[in-house]
């Protein structure tokens, strides 16, 4: 029978660490979870060059082979994994249904969220006019495109820094632009690029706040920088990278689960990952607003499955 036609034990959706963790628990555990990969297979991960600090994987692995390695477990494992995404879910209902892209229902006895988060912008309406011609959220997926030229990043978290220390590898000069003087990444990330300044590679701008971005017509050639005694600078650079943050995939719930102000799936009701809905739990990025790390959201997947499991018996 067709998994369209009949009440499934578990639904995942997402396919991140913590959607993939989630489906490898659920999958020993005898659950025949059913897996919605959604637009990005393998999650926000894939576009990581290189993962320092993965338990195990004392190699630095790209994200994408560390996902491609989760992935296969998971379905080594029985988890049935479906390319496509949920555009309708109605989870209040018993059992819950989610509907694809496709048109295709599945109806599930429980869900787990692990749909992660998307990067968050600047906000500017020259950003918004460049993005795609120079403007970009990720230095691993277009980073080629500005081989030997200089780039700006801009942020101050570990991601930020991921991001510079990756293109300064193929670029002539990377600028870091931050609005404060501090940083809240990882300490070795940061004496790692205070070594690409000291051999020229690089440059820390701080604190700067980036007010326009520049271009001529058809791909970026600079930005204008602010700074807070008034002062100002502009950058000539081919490219953009914005590395300040994401906002949790959660959209599609919020009229479903509880959400706190900023979008992130509320949970603790009752066990660690439930949702305000019996049978509903989250994982990952949706849900953690402090840590978002791979490793912490792998983590909260098992904990997700492990509670369905508990709900479910």
């Amino acid at each position: 029978m067709d998994s369209a036609e009949k009440i499934l034990n578990l639904v995942i959706i997402g396919s991140g660490p913590a959607g993939c963790t989630a489906a490898i628990y659920a999958s020993r555990a005898g659950l025949s979870p059913v897996l919605v990969a959604g637009p990005d297979a393998g999650g926000q991960l894939v576009t990581t060059p290189e993962i320092a600090n993965w338990p195990g994987e004392a190699d630095e692995p790209s994200g994408f082979e560390l996902m491609d390695k989760l992935q296969k477990h998971a379905k080594k494992l029985g988890t049935e994994f479906i390319s496509d995404k949920v555009v309708k879910a109605s989870l209040k209902t018993d059992p819950k249904e989610l509907t694809l892209g496709s048109g295709r229902v599945l109806k599930a006895r429980s869900v787990i969220i692990a749909t992660g988060a998307k990067a968050r912008y600047l906000g500017l309406e020259s950003e918004r006019a460049y993005k795609g011609k120079g403007v970009s959220a990720c230095a691993t997926c277009d980073g080629f495109f500005y081989r030997g030229k200089d780039v700006a990043v801009a942020g101050g978290g570990s991601a930020a820094f991921v991001e510079a220390l990756f293109l300064c590898r193929i670029c002539r000069k990377v600028y870091l632009i931050h609005r404060r003087d501090g940083f809240r990444a990882e300490k070795a990330l940061i004496e790692r690029f205070k070594d690409e300044v000291k051999a020229g590679k690089a440059e820390l701008v701080t604190p700067a706040v980036i007010s326009e971005v520049k271009g001529d017509g058809q791909k970026v050639t600079g930005v204008h920088l602010e700074f807070k005694d008034g002062s100002a600078r502009d950058l000539e650079v081919s490219g953009i990278f914005v590395a300040i943050g994401h906002d949790p995939e959660t959209a599609l719930f919020k009229d479903e689960i509880e959400t706190d102000e900023q979008g992130y799936i509320a949970i603790g009701h009752g066990a660690e990952t439930a949702t305000s809905v019996p049978g509903v739990f989250a994982a990952g990025d949706c849900a953690d607003r402090v840590y978002r790390q791979a490793i912490t959201s792998a983590g909260q997947g098992c904990k997700a499955a492990l509670d369905a499991e508990h709900y479910l018996s």
